[in-house]
């Protein structure tokens, strides 16, 4: 007899044994008939278990809020299961990242290269595509480059200057995050939470932290729920405004990019005058928030909102009305509506595309359950779309920040967090800047972790940007990559 599907909520914690058990059968028409009928992959991923392999699968129905959890278990003397990415192309990084990890082999899986580790860390040949033809040439791109960005491989296949195929290799800087954190001390652990991606300090600590409380059944206070949304808010702010910035610079349009890199500078030294941290660092705890934001203070942050706000419409007013901005940036990278759900893309990426996809609305958590943010979404997928988005989402959170800031609740910064649940299994989702981190925590009967997974929205979004440039020209790929500005570190996790 099948069994029940089992289902939770963003930031819940349920007992391991509650999650049903399926034959690979099952398991695998499970994912692809949730996925057919608009479900979305939101993670896939292993846990090694009496010396078998346990595969979880968390399908997203993104209308309801709510997500599917079941597993299988994999004998570690069989050590493969039938590949799902020949019929769901977004399984395609989840199912390479379990062969590095466990030794898995997902069979039928077209090009199962190693996601972070050395080529040849186990048997398999795996090269870069190559184009073969008369006028068919290859460029090739890092990892090391000249700029201050981290690591990362581009292999362009060319005609002329016309990308026929873009790959990325990434994993140069591997950093074993996942197993640090099953071992580390809570108070060593949430500094490693900080250090996922340099630029998404908040994203990722607000997931860690909201992973553990569940774990303690420990629901932090509104005031310290509102000081880490207003947090969150701030830091997408200076990154998108940010990103206007670096697009402004690539195309040449000087002016905006000097107005765009103050206004940055403004939302980077609010969170500064928060949390003592530019980057938003010791800010959040399991248990709640290390500092204040006393009256004085919000009618301060208030006051140079409001400024902000007025700079920002100025300056993205004449960013998007001139005719030579418009022309470099509309029509250069597309990405379909279709592709950018066969791929699971997410965040401004997705909202690009037409797809409104926002965990702080769909899997609303902490302020977000009381203040909703209207999801933006714009329809061509272009270059244009992906900084488009970025100008409205600013509006937004700018809103949403004045609302906060109007009435901060009343109640304690912390408290002090007691042990971890045995046995237990939390889901936390969080809409990063960038779009939706997911970490999932796992605890063993001793109440240690036992298994960290943690999902960058970057993960889901480099395969995007290969294939925005394909039939783009190659000299419009530093614009392509602007609009999406990935994390390298967020990736090699």
């Amino acid at each position: 007899m099948e069994q029940q599907e089992f289902y939770v909520r963003n930031g819940q914690s349920w007992g391991s044994d509650s999650v049903p058990v399926l034959e690979e059968g099952p398991f695998r028409q499970r994912i692809l008939e949730g996925c057919s009928r608009g479900a979305r992959l939101v993670d896939l991923f292993g846990r090694l278990e009496n010396g078998n392999i346990r595969v979880f699968a968390m399908l997203g129905m993104d209308q309801d809020g709510k997500i599917s959890v079941f597993s299988m278990r994999v004998p570690s003397a069989k050590s493969c299961f039938r590949s799902l990415t020949p019929e769901l192309p977004q399984a395609h990084l989840f199912e390479r990242e379990m062969a590095e990890q466990f030794a898995l082999t997902p069979l039928g899986h077209p090009w199962l290269k190693p996601v972070r580790y050395h080529a040849d860390h186990r048997d398999g040949d795996y090269p870069f595509y190559q184009a073969q033809g008369e006028e068919a040439h290859e460029v090739a791109v890092g990892p090391v480059h000249a700029g201050i960005i981290e690591p990362g491989h581009f292999r362009f296949q060319c005609h002329g200057e016309e990308i026929l195929n873009l790959e990325i290799r990434l994993g140069y800087q591997y950093r074993g995050i996942e197993t640090l954190m099953e071992g580390a001390s809570p108070e060593k652990a949430v500094l490693l939470a900080e250090s996922i991606a340099g630029d998404t300090v908040i994203g990722h600590a607000t997931a860690y932290c909201n992973a553990i409380e569940s774990l303690i059944d420990r629901e932090i206070s509104p005031r310290a729920g509102a000081i880490r949304a207003v947090a969150l808010e701030l830091e997408r702010l200076s990154n998108h405004v940010g990103d206007l910035g670096a697009l402004s610079t690539d195309i040449g349009f000087l002016p905006a990019a000097a107005y765009f890199g103050r206004l940055r500078g403004e939302f980077l030294n609010l969170l500064m005058e928060l949390s003592g941290n530019r980057y938003g660092r010791s800010l959040c705890r399991p248990g709640g928030v290390l500092f204040d934001l006393d009256r004085k203070m919000a009618a301060g942050f208030r006051r140079r909102l409001l400024v902000a706000r007025r700079d920002l419409k100025e300056i993205s007013d004449l960013f998007f009305t001139r005719s030579s901005v418009l022309s470099r940036l509309e029509g250069t990278g597309v990405i379909s509506n279709r592709t950018a759900k066969e791929l699971g893309l997410v965040g401004p990426t997705v909202r690009a595309c037409g797809c409104g996809l926002d965990v702080r609305t769909d899997y609303a958590f902490g302020m977000y359950r009381f203040l909703n943010i209207p999801i933006s979404t714009v329809l061509s997928g272009d270059v244009y779309a992906r900084a488009f988005i970025r100008w409205l989402e600013s509006q937004r959170s700018i809103d949403f920040l004045l609302e906060v800031l109007n009435q901060v609740p009343e109640g304690e910064l912390y408290l002090k967090a007691p042990s971890l649940k045995p046995d237990q299994m939390a889901l936390s989702m969080v809409e990063g800047w960038r779009g939706e981190i997911v970490h999932v925590a796992m605890t063993d009967s001793h109440s240690r972790i036992a298994r960290y997974k943690i999902k960058d929205p970057s993960f889901n979004n480099w395969a995007g940007l290969e294939m925005a440039v394909r039939g783009a020209q190659i000299s419009d790929f530093p614009l392509c990559n602007k609009s999406f500005n990935l994390s390298y570190a967020g990736h090699d996790l």
